[in-house]
């Protein structure tokens, strides 16, 4: 794949007709890197999920530039769910709804849902509305990782993955490091209650806070199939230890107030969970660079916001 660094506007266009003409095209988001496609394209969905060894039945995230192109993917949207999307979009906040019979199956996973965001990244929305601009509806994507691996946080850890890879008129897009740092909280807006499917950085609290809904954070699935449900997800070559006090040798993630033991590798420190979070898949990929076997996490104090998150992240990690 083809890396532009610091992309301008013509590197938008040129990138949006490749995404239109059939090509995948990864972007940073403030979340984490995405590897798109024309949601609209099977062939370019086949190659995505071929690219990513990413089971068929797996759903995409489709992203938009608005939500002005939202009726388009969904059939129905209760109240709560346009609440949600003008108070977080753009954002990192994925919505499940109930999808428009012309999608895709192989987005939605033969399901009749579909997830739906806009992130607020500059260049994934620059890129958006060029797409937009040249008759495109949305762009599907997953993180531009090998399935169940570590996301990307960076064009440098993308390269690292599908450098080597893709066709001419693929393309990388270097928008620098991700913001947030894990994926989108993912809210199903199915049922007369919003339900949390995947904790992200927009947490229950945050949202009750700000708009008086209250969230479901059962995770209680039902039959509805979302990004980051596997039990093994988001893994590094080394073996994750969770709350394991490490050996000579060993890596250590944990928060700064935790003392390093002798010989221990400490691969990150951070300060608050907002590092903790924006570091931790960076962390991963230096523990794998690194060569390290184990690595112990200390799982951050707490059980809601975005503790929450990063441990959803870390268990699936260490399964």
């Amino acid at each position: 794949m083809e890396l532009i660094l610091s992309p301008a506007t013509a590197d938008l266009k040129r990138a949006a007709r490749s995404i239109l003409r059939g090509n995948l095209v990864v972007f940073p988001t403030e979340t984490v890197y995405g590897l798109g496609a024309d949601a609209c394209n099977p062939d370019a969905i086949k190659r995505l999920f071929t690219l990513k060894g990413r089971p068929s039945s797996n759903p995409l995230i489709v992203h938009l530039s608005s939500i002005k192109n939202l009726s388009y993917w969904a059939k129905e949207l209760p109240e709560y769910a346009r609440t949600l999307a003008k108070a977080f979009w753009p954002g990192p906040l994925t919505l499940v709804v109930k999808r428009n019979t012309h999608v895709l199956d192989l987005i939605t996973g033969g399901q009749s849902t579909i997830g739906l965001r806009v992130p607020s990244n500059s260049l994934a929305q620059g890129l958006l509305l060029e797409f937009e601009n040249i008759g495109g509806l949305g762009i599907a994507a997953p993180s531009a990782n090998k399935f169940g691996k570590v996301s990307p946080t960076s064009a440098t850890a993308v390269q690292s993955i599908f450098g080597d890879a893709g066709v001419e008129g693929d393309l990388i897009l270097d928008g620098g490091v991700s913001e947030y740092g894990i994926e989108s909280t993912i809210i199903s807006c199915v049922k007369s209650n919003p339900t949390i499917l995947r904790p992200g950085v927009v947490t229950p609290e945050l949202i009750e806070a700000h708009t008086g809904i209250i969230i479901d954070t059962n995770q209680n699935f039902g039959e509805i199939l979302v990004p980051g449900m596997s039990l093994k997800h988001y893994a590094p070559a080394a073996k994750i230890l969770i709350n394991h006090i490490p050996k000579e040798g060993q890596g250590l993630i944990a928060e700064v107030n935790f003392p390093t033991p002798p010989g221990v590798i400490r691969i990150s420190a951070p300060k608050n969970l907002y590092e903790f979070a924006k570091n931790l898949y960076d962390s991963f990929k230096t523990a794998d660079d690194l060569n390290l076997k184990i690595v112990s996490v200390y799982l951050p104090d707490g059980s809601s916001g975005l503790a929450t998150a990063i441990k959803d992240r870390v268990i699936r990690a260490a399964n």
